[in-house]
């Protein structure tokens, strides 16, 4: 574990859209500065991701300094989407959590993205992360709080267990669909230089300057079976984790993480693992 260290950062500013791979990130309680604080809801004001919709895999969103996003997908012009203002709040439905949100101003984002999807689709912000979401009571220590990711600040995964997993897929019955990308995971902070799984044992580690609690192995949905770049979708790694990745009844791949301190996270920074 000595030469373990920080491989990339990803932050998802539009919760289910294609994110970006900074450098350096800010780590904030609830999560990377700037990840998961947009989200896409239907007309019944609840949450709309991959799950229902893959094409949503092709659209993109540059973070702005402001907070804004810069939404792109193909056969669309792009759209700036700044942070709305002191609006009221709308209530929304991100899987079991009621959530209080702020509406994208004006129609240019709903419009936006109602014509992309094929259906009704608001944009929406969170506007106050500190207060609005707490973590899972189960695994959430008092004051815990969450963006609009699934359910937990960061998502940690090792290139060590992706290796792993292809070479699973590869002996498999759907070895032609593989090897996957990372990307497939959607993660926030991805580890090198460890061994295939070691992130099973953690239970606190410092990425940098910056600790963390590893709150519970992540439980993967049918998202991780579409393709990042056309959508498509297909059977792994589904079939593989069920066949050798099943804990407790779910299909786990990557660590779900909480911070126990601010600051920032480089590319290149030391992976310690604590306990």
């Amino acid at each position: 574990m000595g030469n373990a260290h920080l491989h990339a950062i990803h932050v998802h500013p539009v919760k289910a859209v294609r994110g970006q791979a900074p450098r350096e990130a800010v780590v904030e309680p609830w999560g990377l500065a700037g990840d998961r604080r947009w989200m896409l809801i239907d007309d019944g004001g609840k949450v709309v991701t991959q799950r229902q919709l893959p094409r949503l895999a092709r659209a993109a969103a540059e973070l702005l300094p402001d907070g804004g996003v810069r939404l792109s997908a193909p056969g669309m012009e792009p759209l700036t989407v700044p942070v709305p203002g002191s609006a009221g709040t709308v209530p929304v439905q991100i899987f079991r959590d009621k959530v209080e949100a702020v509406p994208a101003e004006g129609d240019s984002a709903h419009v936006w993205c109602s014509t992309y999807l094929g259906i009704g689709a608001r944009l929406v912000f969170l506007d106050d992360p500190a207060t609005r979401r707490p973590v899972d009571p189960e695994y959430a220590r008092p004051g815990d709080t969450v963006s609009f990711a699934d359910g937990f600040p960061l998502l940690l995964t090792t290139t060590a267990s992706l290796d792993a997993l292809n070479a699973l897929i590869a002996q498999g019955d759907h070895a032609d669909e593989g090897p996957l990308p990372m990307n497939r995971f959607r993660p926030n902070v991805v580890v090198t230089g460890t061994d295939a799984w070691a992130e099973d044992d953690w239970s606190r580690l410092a990425v940098g300057e910056v600790t963390f609690r590893v709150a519970k192995p992540c439980g993967r949905c049918v998202v991780t079976t579409t393709d990042q770049d056309s959508s498509a979708r297909g059977r792994e790694p589904l079939y593989s984790l069920g066949r050798h990745r099943r804990l407790g009844g779910k299909l786990v791949f990557g660590q779900n993480l909480v911070p126990l301190s601010r600051g920032t996270i480089r590319v290149g920074d030391p992976v310690r693992i604590l306990e």
